[in-house]
């Protein structure tokens, strides 16, 4: 992949104007310039364009097909009502990834909606402008590895992407964090999988339902064991690696399933704690959804009788580094088999970083524990 085309739609040039409070105080020329950086980090050109006209966004999706090998796009208000648009993407043929840069699950009810959605490889929102820099890493990571997308079970997020370099290699699953809300989705851990299928492991990046799309305690934890079930008919050997919120459905879900080796990245691994210190703004007690805390809470699930690898950073403030701390003490006492990894310097998204020392550290780590 070597060029990408950011489209933005209509009433995007008005990014510094319009609703500061959503939309951010930078402008357009701010969005194009943090995607052509974050284009070149992957070694990606990336071109823009915006259009407050529908069929001027049709004719650049169509001259698209033979100048770009992706395409980003935020339609506006168009995603709402324009299949039109949704035809064009359909028929060119190039991966879309569809952005949208305010939480349109939480807006009003017509917003909820996208018709051009469905053409698209995948949509991102909720994230800030910050959404587009993850669907120019997915298009890479997409066009790196390119993923069989398989179904674990019936639910439509009961989805993962697998990449499998050769026969008879372990398999890990990965379980991406994000406090278990629908913003946040596999993508998160695109490039773990693509690093460690570099590494020679076959990787389930899995999606899983979250709150507010059938999610919570405990569905998303037994979407886990259920990709778990799907994986154990195909691999003889399965890792599990949870980041955040998916940390603690790796641990959750480890009870219930035998893997070889579980690794939490900054796990929430206290979900009383995580009430208590209103993690995430009130994530785990929206997760919960008066579920009994302990019953939950790895924590309190001990002992899981499984090897556990616990990493975090010292700097992490998202998940503080005293939830590993405490967990690992009591999973020690419980007659566990637990190492903590603790990385001095280290905030909570660097461990998911594929090309960061810390990441390093655990993949390297990960290999001398098999």
């Amino acid at each position: 992949m070597r060029r990408v085309l950011v489209i933005n739609g209509p009433n995007l040039n008005m990014l510094g104007i319009r609703d500061t409070e959503m939309y951010g105080s930078g402008t357009l020329d701010d969005l194009v310039a943090l995607c052509r950086s974050w284009g070149e980090d992957v070694g990606i050109e990336v071109r823009a364009f915006q259009s407050n006209h529908e069929g001027a966004i049709i004719d650049v999706l169509h001259d698209a097909r033979d100048a770009f090998d992706g395409v980003v796009i935020n339609p506006g208000a168009y995603a709402h009502t324009s299949y039109a648009i949704r035809d064009a993407i359909d028929a060119i043929g190039i991966p879309v990834i569809e952005v949208h840069i305010s939480n349109v699950m939480e807006r009003e009810a017509w917003r909820r909606a996208s018709v051009t959605a469905p053409a698209c490889t995948g949509t991102i929102y909720g994230r800030g402008v910050e959404g587009y820099r993850w669907a120019i890493r997915k298009l890479w990571f997409d066009h790196r590895v390119p993923p069989d997308i398989v179904a674990y079970g019936d639910a439509a997020d009961q989805t993962g992407d697998l990449r499998v370099p050769g026969p008879g290699r372990p398999l890990v699953v990965l379980v991406h964090g994000g406090f278990w809300r629908r913003p946040w989705t596999r993508d998160l851990m695109d490039g773990l999988a693509v690093d460690l299928f570099d590494l020679g492991l076959a990787t389930l990046n899995i999606e899983y339902r979250r709150i507010g799309s059938g999610g919570g305690w405990p569905t998303s934890a037994d979407d886990v064991v259920a990709a778990l079930g799907w994986s154990s008919d195909r691999f003889e050997r399965t890792i599990l690696i949870g980041h955040s919120a998916g940390g603690h459905l790796a641990l959750a879900a480890a009870l219930q399933f035998p893997v070889d080796l579980v690794i939490s990245l900054a796990g929430v691994t206290d979900l009383a704690a995580a009430v208590a210190d209103n993690l995430g703004d009130g994530a785990a007690e929206a997760f919960l959804n008066g579920a009994d805390r302990a019953a939950a809470s790895p924590l309190e699930m001990l002992p899981l009788a499984r090897r556990q690898l616990i990493v975090h950073g010292t700097d992490d403030e998202t998940v503080p580094v005293s939830y590993a701390r405490r967990y690992v003490d009591a999973a020690r006492t419980a007659g566990d088999s637990a190492e903590l990894l603790e990385l001095p310097d280290v905030g909570h998204m660097e461990l998911i970083d594929e090309r960061s020392h810390a990441w390093r550290v655990v993949a390297d780590r990960m290999a001398g524990l098999l």
